[in-house]
């Protein structure tokens, strides 16, 4: 099998910006794809919604996991492309549409990951997938 050289997640349109415009520089979502991912690896945006494709990239400096959302806000401040607000409202309509994943009487809690950026920068131009890119993200292989 091809090498894993990063991933691509979709990220709705309306959100693209605060990579390209506004600076900030980690990405955070539910924790998928990523046992493979390591630093130096690429990150590519895959715009959703509208226009959709790949709108640009960035090179994975760190990447932290943690099951509270709103600890990344600790750690890495305003530079988080989401609002604190942003988070809070995706965990509550999470818990809304889970699942009946039972362990021991408890629902089981899903870990967050976020990824720090360095050399972010857009394409210039959409540039159209050879392959679907699903809600979870998917590895990019040489």
């Amino acid at each position: 099998m091809s090498e894993i050289t990063g991933v691509t997640f979709p990220v709705p349109k309306k959100y693209i910006p605060r990579f390209f415009k506004d600076g900030k520089t980690v990405f955070i979502k539910p924790a998928t794809v990523f046992k493979e991912l390591r630093s130096g690896m690429k990150l590519v945006f895959y715009q959703s919604h509208e226009d959709t494709g790949y709108i640009g990239e960035a090179t994975i400096k760190r990447i932290v996991i943690n099951d509270d959302p709103l600890a990344f806000f600790e750690t890495f401040g305003d530079v988080v492309f989401l609002t604190r607000e942003e988070v809070e409202a995706y965990v509550q309509n999470q818990k809304r549409w889970q699942g009946v994943r039972v362990r021991k009487g408890e629902a089981k809690k899903r870990a967050w990951m976020a990824l720090e950026l360095e050399d972010i920068r857009p394409y210039g131009k959409v540039r159209k997938p050879e392959q679907f890119v699903p809600v979870g993200g998917r590895y990019l292989r040489e």
